[in-house]
């Protein structure tokens, strides 16, 4: 679920049906995914660990200090940096559920300007 829920698929599908401020349990359990289904689960679960070492890999540690806690060790996530593997978790869905090139692609790319950031600005 870790592929699921990362693609950009899904954040097609939660910008779609939701005010992009919360995510709750019930949004997640209503995307349509059928794991028990989808033929392609030992390839998303492959997908899946490789994103989530990537991401670790490309995490950045930052020192918080707060007045109420004291200092705090965080672990800051850039995705944009994954992206090419959210790709190939894309490929895999837009095969499960049929998506043709053209259709894949305009999910891949939906909202690209805002989930990569500074990195596009000005390209066209």
């Amino acid at each position: 679920m870790i592929a699921v829920l990362s693609s950009n698929i899904w954040w097609w599908y939660y910008t779609l049906h939701f005010d992009m401020y919360n995510c709750k349990d019930y949004m997640m359990f209503n995307f349509p995914f059928d794991y028990d289904n989808c033929k392609s689960i030992s390839e998303l679960v492959k997908l899946g660990k490789r994103l989530s070492e990537n991401m670790i890999e490309n995490a950045e540690t930052k020192m918080q200090s707060y007045a109420t806690t004291g200092d705090r060790l965080q672990l800051i996530f850039r995705p944009s940096l994954s992206k090419p593997i959210i790709d190939e978790i894309d490929k895999v869905l837009g095969a499960h559920y049929g998506f043709t090139q053209e259709e894949l692609d305009f999910i891949i790319n939906y909202d690209i300007k805002y989930r990569m950031g500074k990195e596009l600005e000005g390209e066209d």
